[in-house]
């Protein structure tokens, strides 16, 4: 790894910030003790409810970890969308015995507190989804010993990381769970994402900065092909997500190599921006028709979520996951990244052999 990750974390794993009460402190603290970097997800989160986690952490472990945090989004001039979305999930609504969210409840996610507080209490790392911060920012954060990395989906994303002044790229594939973190969010562009290995060789070719692989990535021999394509190092959050210490439901985590559940999607259902997750009924009714209306949709559909939650519904939830999550498996988070260590090593092992990789 280079000197931008190499002392950051012994191997090169990187645990996804996965937000919404999934990448819980204890998930984040076995990574790190096990030689990965272990990251916190402060989106969706008060500003104090990060710093409380933070805190819980490094009472867990002393090792170097990160924080991820949300871009501010720009308004959304079709609020008449919105409300012909509401009306359709209003069945939904009935259905659960809830009240639809506010769609009005904040756009920034709490963006500027949350960087104060990272500021007046440094982090090793803080990562950032859904757009580029200002040098500035950047620059802040640099002096208060902080290293960053920026999230990209393409190469002219990528670009603007590296002129924004950040540490690293996180070069998303399309295959990545969970939310794309594209800059801006255009409905024209749905469908039209890169696979990780096809925009990880295009953005190696065009910026210097150190690059962090991201989308797909469940086993060691797969960390060794993007580190063969120029990544430092490769996140994982699928495979992170069905481990002991993740703090995602029950349900999600055995959707995951549930029958049921054979294939996912990007969709607009549940927050109004290019999410994948497991093709679920709610994805299927809805997808089709949710607006380009982020965070609005997120803020609107979260009653439904959480009552699909709490009946251990997997038909109304998001199940975020990435194209490889049938090959989940269920272990401790520290001995997964054992086992995927011993992976990537027999997978070198046999490149440098000539030999079948498995």
């Amino acid at each position: 790894m280079s000197s931008a990750l190499t002392d950051l974390c012994a191997h090169p794993i990187v645990q996804a910030p996965m937000a919404g009460g999934v990448s819980v402190p204890k998930l984040a603290a076995a990574v790190c003790e096990a030689g990965g970097l272990g990251f916190l997800a402060a989106g969706y989160k008060t500003a104090d409810g990060m710093y409380q986690e933070i805190k819980q952490l490094r009472s867990l472990t002393a090792r170097p970890f990160g924080v991820n945090v949300f871009m501010p989004q720009p308004e959304y001039a079709e609020t008449g969308a919105v409300e012909v979305y509401a009306h359709q999930l209003a069945g939904e609504a009935a259905w659960y015995g809830v009240e639809l969210g506010d769609p009005d409840s904040g756009r920034d996610d709490g963006y500027d507190t949350k960087l104060a507080v990272l500021l007046d209490n440094p982090v090793p790392v803080v990562s950032f989804h859904f757009g580029v911060p200002d040098r500035d920012t950047l620059g802040a954060l640099r002096r208060a010993g902080t290293r960053t990395m920026v999230t990209a989906t393409t190469v002219e994303e990528a670009l603007a990381v590296e002129r924004a002044g950040a540490d690293a790229v996180i070069v998303q594939g399309v295959e990545a769970g969970g939310h794309q973190g594209t800059h801006r969010d255009l409905q024209e562009n749905d469908g039209c994402g890169l696979g990780l290995l096809a925009l990880l060789a295009q953005v190696r070719e065009s910026v210097g900065l150190p690059l962090v692989a991201a989308g797909g990535i469940m086993r060691g021999s797969q960390i060794a092909a993007v580190l063969a394509a120029g990544a430092e190092a490769a996140q994982l959050g699928t495979a992170f997500l069905a481990t002991a210490e993740s703090g995602a439901h029950t349900v999600h985590k055995q959707a995951l190599t549930d029958p049921l559940f054979a294939r996912t999607e990007l969709t607009r259902a549940f927050s109004g921006r290019p999410a994948r997750g497991l093709v679920n009924r709610f994805l299927r009714e809805h997808g089709p028709y949710a607006p380009a209306a982020y965070p609005e949709i997120h803020h609107l559909t979260a009653p439904l979520r959480k009552a699909a939650a709490l009946a251990a519904d997997a038909q109304g939830m998001g199940l975020w996951a990435g194209q490889g999550h049938r090959m989940a498996r269920e272990l401790p988070a520290g001995r997964l990244v054992e086992v995927l260590c011993a992976e990537l090593d027999a997978a070198r092992a046999a490149f440098s052999q000539g030999g079948e990789v498995r």
